[in-house]
């Protein structure tokens, strides 16, 4: 009866364990798939002081990084610029326009690299009109923005912010005369959602990428330039690969590409506060609720399936997506794939860190394609 009763508990505390394990790891993948935050610093900022002209903010890796960046709060966006001074616990820096809201000493803030909000119209100042596009599972918003050429862009952006990251990049275009299709896709706000509500690391969104893909086509488009920013960067590689329309993409730009979608896991986890011993249960939960594998990723992004010209911005202190891909698919492919390291730059932020640079080498880049 004893030894009855001891295999009975040991059971038992073997299934606990092992649901524990599920519940664990469900939780860890909800964190790293769920698109409220991904594409925020998850460090809070202090605000220390704040004139008509700068802002100073708590010292970090992030606001100590050089260029233009975004800082936002529940109905806060400021738009920030170079760094004016520093102090052992402080950061000073230019400030270029509270964009929404109002800011005091005081407040938390947290770093984005979405320096612009509103619409190209209310924030650019530029011609616009707004879309729907049927996709999958329904019809999603977009912005488009109209240009003289036939060569249209479709920015893809990444998981946790919006269309509105597009916004960084479409005056440069509109310089170009280029088209500019910006798109929400599931799970955004105003989107469709997924059946389960959480990002697929590009793997199933790319297909609303094909779909503002057929509406450029429909629209007037004879080739297509797709920019894809970190999960849009890898919806723009699947998109090559598989899209009825890829004959008709003309070049690639990847922006912090999400190229190892197990690491990018583990990284948005602990970001937002997984313990690390959990994370591995967070990348085997991720896999069975999605679906994803890292060889449909690794496919897309194969050397061998690469066709078309890709421009790849990406740097080594980006924590989120690892660069190490980026380099070996430039190695591997020098005739189709030009690298343009940055440093100093966090993930998803290679044009905040320099934009007249990254816009010069984009311009380098669509010049032959147009």
């Amino acid at each position: 009866m004893r030894l009855t009763t001891a295999a009975a508990l040991a059971a038992t505390t073997a299934f606990g364990a092992g649901a524990a394990a599920v519940a664990a790891g469900r939780h860890v993948s909800e964190l790293a798939l769920r698109p409220s935050a991904s594409g925020v610093d998850p460090d809070p900022l202090t605000v220390h002081a704040v004139t008509g002209q700068d802002i100073t903010l708590t010292r970090t890796l992030g606001t100590a990084r050089r260029g233009v960046h975004g800082l936002i709060a529940a109905g806060v966006h400021v738009t920030v610029g170079e760094v004016l001074s520093t102090a052992p616990d402080s950061v000073t820096r230019r400030l270029v326009r509270i964009n929404r809201g109002a800011v005091a000493p005081g407040d938390t803030l947290r770093l984005t690299p979405q320096v612009h909000i509103g619409t190209p119209g209310s924030a650019l100042g530029l011609e616009y009109r707004d879309a729907e596009i049927p996709a999958e599972l329904g019809l999603l918003p977009a912005w488009f923005v109209p240009g003289a050429r036939d060569t249209w862009v479709v920015l893809a952006h990444g998981l946790g912010t919006s269309r509105e990251l597009g916004m960084n990049l479409m005056a440069f275009l509109a310089k170009l005369r280029l088209p500019v299709l910006a798109f929400s896709y599931r799970n955004d706000a105003g989107a469709p959602p997924s059946w389960d509500g959480i990002g697929h690391l590009g793997d199933s969104e790319w297909r609303d990428l094909d779909a503002a893909m057929r509406y450029a086509v429909r629209h007037g488009a004879r080739r297509l330039v797709l920019h894809g920013w970190s999960t849009g960067a890898t919806m723009a590689l699947r998109a090559t690969s598989h899209s009825p329309l890829r004959a008709l993409v003309s070049g690639m730009v990847l922006d912090s590409p999400v190229l190892d979608w197990q690491d990018t896991v583990r990284a948005a986890a602990a970001a937002r506060g997984a313990p690390r011993a959990l994370l591995p249960l967070g990348v085997r939960a991720t896999e069975g609720r999605t679906g994803l594998h890292a060889e449909r990723i690794a496919e897309a992004a194969h050397p061998e399936r690469l066709d078309v010209p890709a421009l790849v911005f990406h740097g080594p202190d980006d924590t989120l997506a690892p660069w190490g891909p980026s380099r070996q698919l430039a190695r591997q492919r020098p005739d189709l794939v030009t690298l343009h390291a940055v440093g100093g730059a966090s993930h998803a932020a290679m044009w905040n860190a320099n934009p007249s640079t990254y816009e010069e080498a984009l311009r380098r880049f669509l010049t032959p394609l147009l």
